[in-house]
This record gives C-alpha cells, sequence and structure tokens, in this order.
C-alpha cells in the first residue's frame, strides 16, 4: 500500500495516470458511422444540380429514417432497443440538419424549389409526431430532444420558405422554374460531396 502512494506522490506519475483516465472515454466512443449509404449518396450526388430534386431525395431518406423510429419504438424494450433508437434518432437529426443547410444555400441562391417545399411542408410534422410519440426512455432521451429540435427549425424553415418563394416568383415569374446551382463549385452544406 506504501509503495502505491509513494507512487501517487511522484509528481510525473499523477499528470500521465490522469492523462490516461482521461483518454479512456475518448477510446471507448465508436465512429460516427453515415447517416447515408453509399447508394443514397450516389443519388445525392446525382441531384447536385437540381435542388428541387435533390430535396425531394432528402425527404424520401428522412421518411425512411422515421419509418424506422417507429418501428424500433413498436419493439418490446430493451437495451438494444434503446441503442438502436439513439442511433435512428441520430441519423434522422443529421439529416434533417442537413436538409436545412441544403434549403438555405438554394433560399440565397433563389432557385425554384416550391414543388420540393410542399411535400417537404407535409412531412415534417410527421417525423416530429412520430418522435413526440416515443416513450422517454434514458437510453435515448437527448437524441429525441435534438431531434425534436431539429424537426421544429425545419419545419419553420420549410414553412418560411415556401412562402418566400411563392411571393419571390409572383413577381418574377420570368425567373420561376430555374434551379440556379453552380455544379462546378463545391457546397459546404453538403458534406457528401
Amino acid at each position: 500500500m506504501r509503495n502505491i502512494i509513494a507512487l501517487f506522490r511522484n509528481p510525473a506519475v499523477f499528470p500521465a495516470l490522469l492523462a490516461a483516465l482521461c483518454a479512456l472515454p475518448l477510446h471507448a466512443q465508436h465512429p460516427r458511422r453515415e447517416t447515408l449509404s453509399s447508394a443514397e449518396i450516389d443519388q445525392i450526388r446525382e441531384a447536385a444540380v437540381y435542388p428541387a430534386e435533390r430535396i425531394k431525395l432528402y425527404t424520401k431518406f428522412l421518411d425512411q429514417r422515421a419509418a424506422k423510429v417507429k418501428d424500433l419504438a413498436g419493439r418490446p424494450r430493451s437495451e438494444q432497443r434503446s441503442q438502436k433508437l439513439d442511433d435512428a434518432l441520430q441519423d434522422l437529426t443529421a439529416l434533417m440538419d442537413e436538409l436545412g443547410g441544403n434549403l438555405d444555400v438554394y433560399s440565397d441562391r433563389k432557385s425554384d424549389i416550391i414543388k420540393a417545399l410542399r411535400p417537404l411542408s407535409e412531412a415534417v410534422p410527421r417525423w416530429i409526431s412520430i418522435v413526440r410519440a416515443l416513450p422517454g426512455e434514458s437510453g435515448f432521451d437527448l437524441s429525441r430532444k435534438e431531434a425534436l429540435e431539429s424537426g421544429d427549425e425545419l419545419a419553420d424553415q420549410a414553412t418560411r420558405l415556401l412562402q418566400e418563394q411563392q411571393d419571390y416568383f409572383a413577381t418574377h415569374k420570368d425567373e420561376r422554374g430555374q434551379e440556379r446551382e453552380d455544379p462546378s463549385k463545391e457546397d459546404p452544406a453538403h458534406p457528401h460531396l
């Protein structure tokens, strides 16, 4: 016992031990996997010059993620179910955030995305209701909260942007239908490209 106490009194040992203990949680963390499959990433890339199509793809992928959350919610409670729900909610949140970034870019460029915004505006409340219907469980409470926040932000953004687009293209009819995507520029809102 004296040897252990003497070891901790050594000024060189304590900082090294503290650093090793602090590094343990970092080592135990798993790297975050991609929220989109390689096939989905390819589809997003192919739609890079067509903003409305790209939004429709994100809406489709988010519908699939929300359906997965709903399916997992109906399963019996277990630690594995909680982990899968946590992962699914994180994926849903990441995709909603990514779509929000895309909407910001397309809005700034005045791309005509009205046809894609209508279905999106209808879909977001469905996704939010699926997440709200989840029972509170400690295994995924934080991810649930983040998904609700992202969903609320995306719903507000889609509704606001739809109104802005309708107003803008009512006065700029000659610009209606223009994509306005520059495929030669790298876009920070699209991390998959």
